[in-house]
């Protein structure tokens, strides 16, 4: 079985987290600069034989596109040609970065650590791939 990983895109910086080997558990993997997202996904797929990727769908409460909504789909065409026997998938992000901080909290996290956007992006990541695993 192969690894399910989950992108939370951002235009200066990308979230990503991964699955385990038999796909129960979500766990944030890392930030990458979005200029170098393809690069890292080649080498991460190579290596971790992921046959999935979950992108986050950047949506309004109203459920209408936000600014970055456009360059998520792009993205999606990207990866579908960069990766044409992986799934891709989309998932609803909303509320992924408020829910992020609040597990930080959650977790003692200092006020230092939770400054680091890098690591929300990570966290962020790790709850659309949780999502993902329950719905499917």
């Amino acid at each position: 079985m192969g690894k399910i990983v989950a992108i939370d895109f951002g235009l200066k910086r990308t979230g990503v987290a991964i699955t385990d080997a038999s796909n129960i558990i979500a766990s944030p993997l890392t930030t990458v600069d979005s200029i170098h997202l393809m690069t890292f996904l080649i080498d991460l797929v190579k290596k971790e034989n992921v046959t999935t990727i979950v992108l986050g769908d950047p949506k309004r409460l109203n459920n209408e596109a936000t600014q970055i909504t456009e360059n998520v789909y792009l993205l999606k065409e990207a990866l579908q040609q960069q990766f044409p026997s992986l799934k891709i998938e989309m998932v609803d992000e909303r509320f992924t970065s408020k829910m992020a901080f609040q597990s930080m909290l959650d977790n003692g996290m200092k006020k230092k650590q939770r400054q680091e956007k890098g690591m929300i992006d990570q966290i962020s990541a790790a709850i659309i791939l949780q999502s993902y695993l329950a719905q499917n």
